[in-house]
């Protein structure tokens, strides 16, 4: 009942988001995703599973109650031939008699208590499944991290698309107002029709690259609201700045944050997996072990010849109760063998384990690395957009005075162009290597 009230809950909630805007900060957006994106809600519904589970296995040491009820009725009563007892021999009567044992109807009811009372696979069994619940529950929290991962890079995504969008549209008033003034001079005489061209080009390629620019972040924006768990078409407003995000020293101190393996949740769940394949391992030996279990039964059962259960011939009672106790003698070998190879997948694992943290080390020092050079790529296209764009002004009022031909501010104007295009891939490098750090790091 708890987890039909979540869905319902979660379920109106997105709803209720499909309705109308959505305003998010980065950092709601990170915990929107974490609570309801849909690879965790499936990580939530596999992580109930677990829980059922154990609860299941736990069942089977408690006493098990079963009941059942019986009728029949024999259209022809079953009949036994039997020595002749009642005809001296040589008397001249048959040597065997047949006869009717039973009546053509009867029923009977009972009901049934089994209890076990030791098995050393089931007590093994009862660890295991609560390790199995525990590595579900690491499963959803790596479900949750890269929720949180996908939706961070979707949204500096959108962001980085839309301040390219901002970036390209500046130049665009500017090469209008150029190609306005080139064009009234050309038809005064004082400019070529190759100066319109030139300039008409130029404005067409910055609007193209606004336009596309509009367009990767409608595609981030998809990807953010799958990310969220949101239906796509769900309007959504980024509260957050991108000048903010990029200059946070708490996300450029991220290269400088050491890495604790052992708490890292990939590590977690590579112990998990020793201990589960240890478990495994006891298992295969304990069912070398004798079980025992005991039951209790009682019925009761009614004969006559026509049926009228209860009536002229009453109701008997059978109680029995009794222990089953089973030892394995021999399997030819086969148990040993299965215990052999519970053996050598520890060993697996743990060799597992032991790369798992390895990996983790070099993958969070590869991270470190990429981070680094992004924010040095990304500093330095700051600088050069910053200078190609005071290249640009230059350019323009040269070219306004007369003092420079429209190819110079044409070429400058693609120069531009292409600094935008440059200093936005950088913006989106250094992202994309800061959520990677952060989820090396375990940080999510």
């Amino acid at each position: 009942m708890r987890k039909i009230t979540i869905t319902l809950i979660l379920f109106s909630g997105m709803l209720l988001h499909a309705q109308g805007p959505v305003s998010l900060s980065l950092q709601q957006a990170l915990d929107m995703a974490a609570r309801q994106s849909y690879a965790v809600q499936a990580s939530e519904l596999e992580a109930e599973k677990a829980r059922r589970k154990v609860k299941e296995i736990t069942a089977i040491g408690l006493p098990q109650i079963s009941g059942e009820a019986q009728m029949q009725n024999f259209i022809d009563v079953p009949t036994q031939l039997i020595p002749n007892f009642f005809s001296p021999p040589g008397s001249g009567g048959p040597e065997f008699l047949a006869a009717q044992f039973g009546l053509p109807w009867n029923a009977s009811a009972g009901i049934t208590l089994s209890q076990l009372l030791f098995d050393g696979s089931y007590l093994v069994g009862l660890k295991a499944t609560r390790a199995l619940a525990e590595q579900s529950q690491q499963e959803l929290e790596k479900a949750a991290a890269d929720a949180r991962n996908q939706a961070a890079k979707a949204y500096f995504g959108v962001l980085a698309a839309e301040e390219g969008q901002r970036l390209a549209g500046e130049g665009i008033p500017l090469l209008e107002k150029s190609l306005g003034e080139v064009t009234a001079m050309k038809d005064a005489g004082f400019m070529e029709t190759t100066d319109v061209d030139r300039l008409t080009i130029q404005l067409e390629q910055a609007r193209t690259q606004q336009r596309s620019f509009k367009q990767q972040a409608d595609v981030a924006r998809m990807l953010l609201a799958l990310a969220l768990g949101l239906p796509q078409g769900t309007p959504l407003t980024l509260t957050d700045d991108l000048d903010r995000i990029l200059n946070d020293p708490n996300e450029t101190a991220l290269s400088e944050q050491p890495l604790d393996p052992a708490g890292h949740i990939e590590q977690r769940s590579a112990e998990t997996l020793v201990r589960l394949s240890d478990l495994q391992r006891k298992n295969e030996r304990s069912k070398a072990m004798p079980s025992l279990g005991g039951f209790l039964n009682h019925q009761q059962v009614w004969n006559g010849p026509d049926f009228d259960p209860g009536g002229k011939y009453p109701f008997y009672p059978t109680t029995l109760w009794g222990l089953k106790l089973t030892v394995p003698l021999f399997s030819s070998g086969g148990r040993y063998h299965k215990v052999k190879q519970a053996e050598l997948a520890l060993k697996q694992t743990e060799v597992n384990r032991t790369a798992t943290e390895q990996r983790l080390k070099a993958f969070a020092e590869q991270s470190r690395t990429q981070a680094r050079t992004a924010y040095d790529n990304y500093k330095t296209e700051e600088r050069s957009l910053a200078l190609s764009r005071n290249i640009l002004d230059r350019t323009s009022i040269k070219f306004t005075n007369g003092a420079a031909a429209s190819f110079e501010l044409t070429q400058e104007q693609g120069n531009h162009l292409l600094a935008q295009q440059a200093y936005i891939q950088r913006v989106v490098e250094l992202l994309m290597a800061r959520a990677d750090l952060r989820k090396a790091l375990d940080l999510y």
